[in-house]
Parts: structure tokens; sequence; C-alpha cells
């Protein structure tokens, strides 16, 4: 079984199906039809199949001339349903991997797709999970089912874990140049699982199970949650101190060794730092283990909106205003520079808890034109100096590319700055650091 599919795989021939084509999914997608492979993609949403069939991306990393040219082709398919899959070598699995209201792992979207894809399974067949998830995923879900199917694992079916690392709106890191971990339930599956990847990736690296590809994930994710967490504390701490954090921050960073730079913000967004490391630390919960810096830096992060409605409602304040009432503008919807992804944006926690003040909310975004808020629908203003003007106070919370700081600097009245955007401007406004 695994010659044959490892010859399929070095000719070329071997037949490619994702599950889940969004921002993980379809980039992998398309980088397997670019390597010269038939890819069948399979997502529930069938917006998204309609625009794949008609030629068009919704990705923003994705240019839709290139979606277009495969599909053209027929490298690349879309459908709503599983039955295409039948005739895949390979099932890769990138489906979303949310939390519950009580912020626990919701892992229905992977439990779905493994049943389906076991529904279809064939002798010969490499599965790979991609969505994140905790250590021990891919042998209880899929290894589990596959057993009780009958299957011998690294023998009849392969499996493995290979994470994602997609980083949306990054100009210089896509599908093809990030390192690509896998590890295998066996050393068969490992080997053709890298087989796999390496049609599409450049560089690939093998760790010694599926379990350690999923730790690789969480601990690459963690780090940078933690590390937030301890920069927004210490703008916390500056604040209170009297000193410019970013000035300390830009100071350290000239240390060539021992440091790392991370920068403040209003929270933490996307699809990754506010969710994965809740998934390590909900683990180890089951094991009698208490994840105390992870519980930490998500209590920070997540109290990063509320300090930022405290400056400007003492930024209002200065001005002899109240928050109840005042126009404010926010700049940016996005949880971070040049995406349109709005997914656990910390912009939409601010915006939120304005309403609650009582406070007139507007906000611009060139990537957003529109979003939901509750049970309304807000939508996108112009950046006008007109717009600047009419607010009491303008909020920056995601510093895109787009926008005119200069005018901003110039027609704004009071500025609640937390991303340090305005830096080295010389602006009429007055200008509130985070």
């Amino acid at each position: 079984m695994q010659a044959q599919l490892l010859r399929r795989l070095e000719a070329r021939t071997a037949v490619v199906g994702v599950v889940g084509l969004g921002y993980v999914g379809l980039p992998l997608a398309v980088e397997f039809a670019r390597a010269g492979l038939r890819v069948i993609g399979v997502d529930v949403d069938a917006r998204k199949v309609d625009h794949l069939r008609h030629g068009r991306s919704y990705v923003q990393d994705v240019p839709g001339d290139v979606v277009a040219d495969f599909v053209a082709r027929g490298r690349l398919t879309a459908a709503a349903d599983y039955a295409g899959l039948r005739q895949a070598d390979a099932v890769i699995i990138c489906v979303p991997t949310p939390l519950r209201k009580t912020r626990d792992p919701d892992m229905a979207h992977v439990v779905d797709a493994a049943d389906r894809v076991m529904a279809l399974c064939h002798p010969g067949l490499l599965i790979v999970l991609e969505s994140t998830t905790y250590p021990g995923t891919t042998e209880e879900i899929f290894e589990a089912r596959l057993k009780e199917r009958g299957f011998r694992v690294g023998e009849d079916v392969f499996l493995a874990f290979s994470p994602e690392r997609i980083d949306p709106g990054n100009p210089r890191y896509g599908v093809r140049n990030t390192p690509k971990v896998v590890g295998g339930t066996t050393p068969a599956c490992a080997e053709t699982a890298v087989a796999l990847y390496r049609l599409a990736v450049d560089t690939v690296v093998p760790v010694s199970s599926p379990r350690a590809a999923e730790m690789v994930k969480l601990l690459e994710n963690t780090f940078r949650a933690v590390n937030i967490g301890l920069v927004n504390e210490v703008a916390l701490m500056c604040a209170r101190l009297d000193v410019d954090v970013w000035e300390v921050i830009e100071a350290a960073a000239t240390k060539p060794y021992g440091f790392m730079k991370f920068t403040p913000g209003p929270g933490i967004g996307g699809h990754c730092l506010p969710i994965d490391p809740l998934y390590l630390s909900w683990k180890l919960k089951t094991l009698n283990y208490t994840a105390r810096f992870i519980e930490l830096a998500d209590t920070i992060n997540s109290q990063m909106p509320h300090h930022v409605i405290g400056l400007v409602a003492d930024a209002l304040n200065e001005d002899g205003k109240p928050l109840r009432g005042a126009q404010v503008l926010v700049l940016g919807a996005a949880y971070k520079k040049d995406v349109d992804d709005v997914r656990e944006s910390p912009a939409l926690d601010v915006m939120i808890e304005l309403q609650k003040r009582h406070a007139q909310v507007r906000y611009a975004d060139p990537h957003v034109p529109e979003l939901r808020l509750g049970d309304a629908t807000l939508r996108a203003q112009p950046l006008t100096a007109g717009a600047l003007a009419a607010a009491d106070c303008v909020v920056v919370v995601t510093d895109h590319s787009a926008f005119d700081w200069d005018l901003v600097g110039e027609h704004a009245r009071v500025i609640v700055d937390t991303r340090n955007a305005l830096r080295g401007r010389r602006t009429r406004a007055r200008v509130v650091k985070l």
C-alpha cells in the first residue's frame, strides 16, 4: 500500500483532498495544485464552494486569477459534500477548532470531519490533521476510529498531524517557504506524509509523533501569547510609573542578544493566539496540572480592551466630556494590520464596551467594509478630515498601512493610540499612548 502511494506522489498523479477551505485550507489546496496535483476541496459553506467553482478567491492571500486558472485547468475542484474524496489518495483536514463559551475546546468540526472521512476511508489512504488542537487528538479521534473499522495504521492506511502555520497578510512567508512540521503515527506514516508535503513545501521537519507535532504548534502560539501578555503588563506598569513603554521597548530592542521585541496593544485576536494556548491549558487540567503562565497571560490580554476604554474615558474627561454620548471613531476593526479578518479582534470588544457605556461608535477600516456587532450591522466610514474632526475621540486599534496618519494627526482632536501609530509625527491632536 505504502509503496504504491509513494509512487503516485512521486509521479504527481496522486489526488489530494482538502477538507475546510478557509484561510488555511485554500492556500494549501492552491499550493498542491501549483505543484501539479489534482486537488478536491470540500467545505460545508456553500458560498465558498460557489466562489471557487466560478474561479473566485475569498481569501486575501490567494489571488483570484490563480484560483481561476487552476479551476479552469481542472486542477482544483470544490464541493460541499465529501463524496468526491473517495478518489483521493490523501485527505488533509483543516477545519476550525474554536472555544465554547465556557472557554473549553469545541471539537465538533474535527469530530464531524473525522466521521465523514472514515465513512469513505479506503486502503492506501493518507489522512493528515492540520487543525490546531490539544496533544493526543490525532490518536484519540482519528487513530481510534481507524482501528474500530479494522484498519491497520501504518500498513493499510496512514495517519499524521501537521500543524498549520499560516500567517494571514504576511508578504514574505506563505505555504511554500514556511517549514512544515510533520508527525506520523508510525514511521511509515511519517515517511508518507513527508513525501506528500515535500511536493508543496520547501522544508519539511519530521518529528517523532503526532502528539509532538500537536505540541509544537501550541508551544509556538503560547510563546507569543505569554510574551504579549508580559509586554502588556509592562505597559500597565509603565503607565503607573509615568514612563513611556514604547521608548523602553525600542531601547531594550537595541540589545543584540537575549531580548526579543514584542509590543503591547489593545488585546490579541485572530485564529490562534486567543484560542490555542487554552487548548493546552484545558488538556493539562484533565491531568491535574495548572498551566499558570497561560492562564495569567490570558487574563492580562483579555483585560486590555477594558484598559483602552479607561484611557478613552480619561481622555474625554480632560476635555470636560463624559463617555456617555461621546462621538468615538475607532480606526481598525481587523485583528491585525493589513488583513480583513475580525475573528476575536480586540476592536470588537472595544466597540461593544463603548456602546455599553452609551458612546456613539463609528469605525473606519479599508479592509472590513461592514461587521456584525451584537444584533446590529455597522458599516465602515471613509477616513476623512470631516469624520476625524467630528469625533470627540479617535481610538487607534489597528494600524493599517492604508490609513493616512498625517491626516489623522492633523484633524483629530484627541487620539488614544494603542499601536504607537503616530510615533515621530507632529500632530495637532492630543495623543494618549497605551
